[in-house]
């Protein structure tokens, strides 16, 4: 929730809010208070070089990395010590790197687990009809195990399991990764769709000229630390980040 002194000032508190994060790996420094923010309905993508910290960014959103220090505040709501299925029942899905589909389970099965947390089942039957409407191959390949399918039909999967959560927020870490070129322009397709229709987006991306295309803002974090905020097509612009990021 917004603090007297924010609202005294009329400071703008977003719909997804990291203040001063820091995560450690044992002994290492992962995120050295690391702030953002998400505006609903907004695209904002996190890019930076391998090992800058942005997947931990987003685990430690989900609760899958514990923050040591600082707060995380979403939708008016602090989730900073909330454990994951808290977090997803909120409305905050997942698309993790690497897709960490279940390779052994079917499409089915994959897409009932990301519903784990809605109780009516008429509700997981018409969640179930928007993701094949977004994913169309997904309702060809029913039945057959996920281990079998396509990368480029994982990463659908992985997508499709994260709505089935009903999410408002959706954080996707590197949706691209190891995809034809092709399929990653249907992937960016449906990411623009689903923010057309109201969904909210925070996105890790390798591809970072694509990524600041689809977006509204850009965050740079190098080495646990955010260098640099602005608008997604100032960035594209930005001299240093055209060197480091773009060539």
């Amino acid at each position: 929730m917004q603090s007297a002194r924010q609202r005294m000032r009329g400071e703008k508190v977003g719909f997804l809010t990291l203040e001063k994060i820091h995560v450690f790996y044992g002994g290492i420094h992962a995120l050295k208070g690391v702030s953002l923010s998400v505006d609903k309905g907004e695209i904002v993508t996190l890019i930076g070089a391998n090992g800058a910290g942005k997947t931990t960014t987003l685990r430690a959103i989900s609760a899958q990395a514990a923050v040591k220090e600082g707060r995380i505040v979403f939708d008016g709501q602090e989730i900073t010590r909330c454990p994951t299925h808290e977090v997803v029942s909120l409305g905050i899905g997942h698309v993790p790197e690497g897709r960490k589909i279940f390779s052994r389970l079917t499409v089915w099965e994959n897409l009932e687990l990301g519903a784990f947390g809605v109780r009516n089942k008429e509700r997981i039957r018409d969640r179930m009809g928007e993701v094949f409407d977004y994913f169309p191959r997904l309702k060809e390949r029913l039945n057959q195990k996920a281990g079998t399918l396509s990368g480029g039909e994982q990463q659908m999967l992985a997508i499709g399991r994260a709505l089935m959560g009903e999410p408002s927020l959706l954080l996707l870490d590197e949706p691209s990764m190891g995809l034809a070129p092709i399929v990653v322009e249907q992937i960016f397709e449906i990411l623009g769709e689903l923010n057309r229709r109201g969904m909210t987006l925070l996105l890790v991306e390798q591809n970072a000229f694509q990524a600041l295309q689809l977006a509204d803002r850009g965050y740079v974090i190098q080495n646990g630390e955010i260098l640099l905020a602005d608008a997604a097509q100032a960035l594209i612009e930005n001299e240093e980040v055209k060197a480091a990021y773009l060539a």
